[in-house]
């Protein structure tokens, strides 16, 4: 994703209203490594400026991906995530906490479906699902979990 910056720029020329409702998103958006969901931003977007309305996220969050400036992540059936890395990676998901991360995934995209005649494939998204660090410390550091060993 451009800098909040650049977006503002990206913005005007396509004549799009700048708003410190959007610029305030831009600048959440930006680098965050954590694939929030519009609700998260949300969230986060009140702590900064309270009034802000969760449409106005909604809204941002569609222009943005419109605009290619991030992609939309589905996993799992799951509240849609927002990601600003647009460099080829995949995900990592937490079946615990429901954690995202990237990851690089060497020789992803020559992958090919079998048997899926007639199918012309776009794009290959690779998902790992498992258990993130901080879930398995929790896990191995409980009271239960020890008193059962």
């Amino acid at each position: 994703m451009k800098s909040p910056a650049a977006l503002i720029e990206a913005y005007r020329s396509e004549g799009r209203k700048i708003t410190p409702q959007r610029t305030l998103i831009f600048g959440l958006m930006h680098e965050n490594t954590t694939h929030p969901t519009a609700d998260a931003l949300y969230e986060a977007a009140s702590r900064a400026m309270p009034g802000i309305s969760l449409r106005t996220v909604y809204q941002t969050l569609g222009e943005l991906a419109e605009m290619g400036e991030i992609r939309l992540i589905n996993c799992d059936g799951g509240a849609t995530r927002f990601d600003p890395n647009l460099e080829d990676h995949h995900h990592v998901v937490c079946s615990r906490c429901g954690a995202i991360g990237d990851v690089e995934v060497r020789g992803a995209s020559s992958l090919r479906p079998v048997g899926a005649r007639g199918f012309a494939v776009d794009e290959v998204g690779v998902v790992f699902h498992g258990t993130c660090a901080s879930c398995r410390g929790a896990r191995k550091g409980s009271p239960a979990q020890q008193a059962n060993r």
